[in-house]
């Protein structure tokens, strides 16, 4: 008899905690800046090993089209959370969108011109009349025309061509209407230009002409902020707990990526592929002004030179703080 008890009590001891906990979950909907790629591990890992549900999250990735885009997407509330650039999330606030970067996980920006090895492109002044393409609503737009001005030429001496979602590597790979190269991320389109059969293109980071900018962030509405802050601070735990144990084993958080997307992603060609990605951003976790390497910090002075950019070159609001464009609140 006191057996069955003993049983009876464990039973419901089980069925509280299960019931709590399924209590507990917030649904969360996070909004990537692209298909999954290396650059993602870290969520897919949280996902995959529990991390998001250990801190009540019932998580739901979903894909994008461009860093503007997943931005735009928080900004009407059709998703909680963003992932994408942080520059392109400035531009949006700037003209009206109620958000605010309350993460950063590529702490540095990776953005460059990337030209074909064999289109005799060796400077940058050599791409005046060439065709350049790049995608609707990529972060990597935003500040293309400082690169350009900085270079010493005027956006009229290069032909931008906007491509589909999706087509840009293989109408890079096509020579598309005569194209020699494209907008892109270091940290993603190397990699995946090589891996369908291209070789190492030749790169023209951002960074070499004066354009030295926040990288990735996760943006949220200015009402979740407000109003759902606890939501919001489980969101960041988790993310950069799963960060950083992607830090520690690279290796499982692409397995995550695997196990999330099969197909090709799951392969040995496809694992090395977001390995080289994801290898990309955990070199660029932390900027040089984060001495104390607080995972996800919005630094202010990196925010401070890349607002002082925008506000000389994008025609931001002469009036604007930087710190109208981040908040640390849920930063441990």
């Amino acid at each position: 008899m006191i057996k069955l008890l003993n049983n009876i009590c464990k039973v419901a001891i089980i069925f509280l905690l299960t019931a709590s906990t399924s209590f507990a979950a917030d649904k969360v909907k996070l909004r990537l800046n692209w298909m999954y790629y290396g650059s993602h591990a870290g969520f897919a890992l949280g996902f995959v090993d529990g991390t998001y549900a250990k801190y009540g999250i019932d998580l739901d990735i979903r894909s994008g089209n461009g860093s503007s885009s997943a931005h735009r997407l928080v900004a009407n509330k059709d998703s909680h959370f963003s992932y994408g650039s942080c520059g392109a999330m400035t531009d949006l606030v700037a003209k009206g969108a109620p958000l605010k970067s309350i993460g950063v996980i590529d702490a540095m920006g990776t953005e460059a011109i990337l030209v074909k090895p064999d289109s005799g492109v060796k400077t940058i002044k050599d791409l005046k009349g060439k065709k350049i393409l790049t995608t609707a609503n990529a972060g990597v737009n935003t500040f293309f025309p400082i690169v350009l001005k900085n270079a010493g030429l005027k956006e009229s001496d290069i032909n931008i061509t906007v491509v589909p979602d999706g087509a840009l590597v293989s109408s890079y790979l096509q020579g598309s209407g005569g194209s020699v190269g494209i907008l892109g991320g270091l940290d993603d389109k190397p990699a995946e230009i090589k891996a369908n059969g291209g070789a190492q293109p030749v790169a023209f980071p951002y960074s070499d002409f004066g354009v030295n900018q926040v990288g990735y962030c996760i943006a949220a509405h200015n009402d979740t902020i407000k109003n759902n802050a606890d939501i919001a601070k489980r969101f960041i735990k988790a993310t950069m707990e799963s960060y950083a144990k992607a830090e520690k084993n690279p290796d499982a958080a692409v397995n995550a990526i695997a196990d999330i997307v099969g197909g090709s992603m799951a392969e040995d060609a496809g694992k090395a592929q977001s390995r080289e990605v994801l290898d990309v951003t955990l070199g660029i976790l932390y900027s040089g002004a984060n001495k104390k390497k607080v995972l996800g910090l919005n630094v202010a002075s990196d925010w401070d030179s890349m607002v002082k950019l925008m506000k000389e070159y994008n025609d931001l609001d002469k009036n604007a703080k930087s710190s109208d464009f981040y908040t640390n609140q849920f930063i441990n």
